[in-house]
């Protein structure tokens, strides 16, 4: 004999279910567009912090309640003039400088300077004989614009960044990024699994003092 409570609910459940993928398929959609998004590490500008084909999840809702800070892994949509072609192409680097820092190439260890202090850099790439990538392969002397901001790939050698902007045009503007094209910060590696990790600030950026206020 059949209980009909039981039966009752076989078939509530089959009615329900559509319903309760439409559901997940609607969380996950606003979850992608406004919390977290997935992005793939598609070249080697960010060895070996991040290496090529290396999967990174995004948190695109942190700088709706603050602003971007020294040493993050930020996505961004790239500027015109820093695209390869591919329109609304995204971008991943690391942010160096902030809106009135007044970062300088180099010191006498060959180190950046933002605000007076030099910055230790761990995460630049090395080669297999372990042959660091300089700071920087040039001079230079600059504050990020208001709104804007100055960022860098951790493979200095490969890395369209905010450096060979400025050299090609010699322009601030050119070379830094709008605070708002940033779509958030990478926080986590979690592909390949056994290159998982947490994407956190460095600890040499914590010596770097404020900018000073504008006179």
């Amino acid at each position: 004999m059949i209980d009909e409570q039981t039966e009752k609910r076989r078939g509530s459940f089959w009615r329900e279910l559509p319903i309760l993928l439409g559901v997940a398929i609607l969380v996950a959609v606003l979850v992608r567009a406004f919390v977290l998004q997935t992005f793939y590490i598609p070249s080697p500008s960010m060895e070996h912090t991040l290496n090529v084909l290396d999967r990174v999840l995004v948190n695109k809702l942190v700088y709706d309640f603050r602003d971007p800070r020294r040493g993050e892994i930020i996505v961004f949509k790239a500027p015109d003039d820093w695209q390869s072609g591919a329109e609304g192409e995204d971008f991943i680097k690391r942010i160096i400088g902030t809106p009135g820092d007044h970062i300088i190439c180099c010191d006498a260890q060959e180190r950046l300077m933002i605000n007076g202090k030099s910055l230790d850099e761990p995460y630049i790439y090395k080669d297999a004989d372990g042959n660091q990538d300089p700071a920087a392969d040039r001079k230079f002397d600059i504050t990020v614009p208001a709104n804007r901001l100055w960022v860098m790939g951790d493979h200095r050698s490969a890395s369209g960044d905010s450096l060979e902007h400025y050299e090609e045009t010699n322009d601030i503007q050119e070379a830094t990024i709008p605070e708002d094209s940033v779509i958030g910060r990478a926080f986590t590696v979690f592909w390949p699994v056994k290159r998982a990790t947490w994407l956190s600030v460095p600890d040499g950026f914590d010596n770097i003092p404020n900018a000073s206020p504008a006179k």
